[in-house]
């Protein structure tokens, strides 16, 4: 017998649209799949193996690295633009980087979405950001979860979080122990303002109360519009990061993000270090320099809440530095030193 309830219907959920969903989500799962993936057994849950992957990794001491994250208050700004495709891609992003900063390397990652309505449609136009997240990071879409709330969000609204787990051999976990002054400091750039401090910036450009125009071109913005640019997409960078773990010894790795420079840079430090970061080096975009200047936001708030440009900090050796610098450009990022560790402990200094 097909599933229906009417009744539930009714309620306000339908199962069936639940099922055109899943139907559409296919195709962008099967971009997922990779060795380990077991897609032909289960069903309530992923199953992934195991062996196979530290088989395929030469990992002899595996130890399991998880991060959870969602999107945030982005989502109003793709609410308001109508364009589901990318937030996917934050989602994914927000957990495999920070994996990445322990030295794993992602392999399976889940979604969750809860939504006012479940519009078929519109569900796998965000799965297909969720794929191409994983596709990015070469990890599985193994599993997740649609949940229909009428009632309790409004119906053209939805949520999106994710989980990812990733893989470290024992003897490869990065530890901050490994950091001494001296060593070399290095920026990944970001995209744009990723995936944190949305809530600052619907504040600043009245995105909230209508006064925003998200579709005109802004000439600060190298003519791109204010909803294009916040909606640009967080940068993934565990291919690159993993290409450089495998030639360098990296002494920490930070995932800038809520918090910014001040929060994140001192977790990849041990006590009696500090950052010390020249702040001419670092390359502002443009959308931060818009903030500020529409919000009225010091420096040091801006320094203390957003990326400013630079998605990731890399510490390494001074002898290593122009090395790694070269792995990590011949792999896609136009990575930069911005500082070096010094004594102390004060967190981040600027100079």
């Amino acid at each position: 017998m097909k599933s229906y309830s009417e009744a539930y219907k009714n309620a306000g959920v339908d199962i069936t649209a639940g099922y055109a969903a899943v139907e559409l989500m296919k195709q962008h799962i099967a971009r997922t799949v990779v060795p380990g993936v077991c897609d032909k057994i289960g069903g309530f849950g992923g199953i992934f193996d195991i062996g196979l992957a530290m088989e395929q990794y030469g990992v002899r001491h595996p130890l399991l690295v998880s991060g959870t994250d969602g999107v945030g208050t982005k989502l109003q700004i793709a609410f308001l633009m109508d364009k589901h495709d990318t937030v996917g891609i934050d989602c994914v992003a927000m957990c495999v980087n920070d994996i990445i900063c322990c030295g794993a390397r992602p392999l399976v990652f889940l979604d969750y979405i809860a939504c006012g309505r479940n519009i078929p449609e519109k569900i796998a136009s965000i799965v297909a950001g969720v794929a191409e997240g994983c596709v990015q990071s070469a990890c599985a879409l193994v599993g997740g979860e649609t949940a229909e709330h009428p009632g309790l969000m409004p119906e053209e609204e939805y949520d999106l979080a994710g989980y990812a787990c990733g893989l470290v051999d024992r003897d490869r976990v990065l530890d901050k122990a490994n950091v001494k002054p001296g060593d070399a400091i290095i920026a990944l750039p970001s995209s744009g303002v990723h995936s944190n401090g949305f809530s600052l910036v619907r504040k600043v450009f009245g995105i909230d109360t209508g006064r925003a125009d998200l579709q005109a071109p802004v000439a600060e913005l190298g003519g791109k519009s204010l909803g294009e640019v916040l909606l640009t997409p967080t940068r993934i960078y565990v291919k690159p990061m993993l290409a450089l773990m495998e030639q360098v010894n990296v002494h920490g790795v930070s995932h800038i993000t809520g918090g910014g420079f001040y929060e994140n840079i001192p977790r990849s430090l041990p006590d009696g270090c500090s950052a010390k970061i020249d702040r001419a080096a670092v390359r502002v975009l443009p959308i931060f320099e818009l903030i500020a200047k529409t919000g009225g936001i010091s420096e040091h708030d801006m320094f203390n809440t957003y990326n400013m440009g630079v998605g990731m900090s890399v510490i390494v050796a001074k002898e290593d530095c122009a090395r790694a610098i070269e792995i990590l450009r011949a792999n896609g990022e136009d990575a930069y030193p911005i500082g070096e560790v010094v004594p102390g402990d004060d967190g981040v200094l600027f100079a």
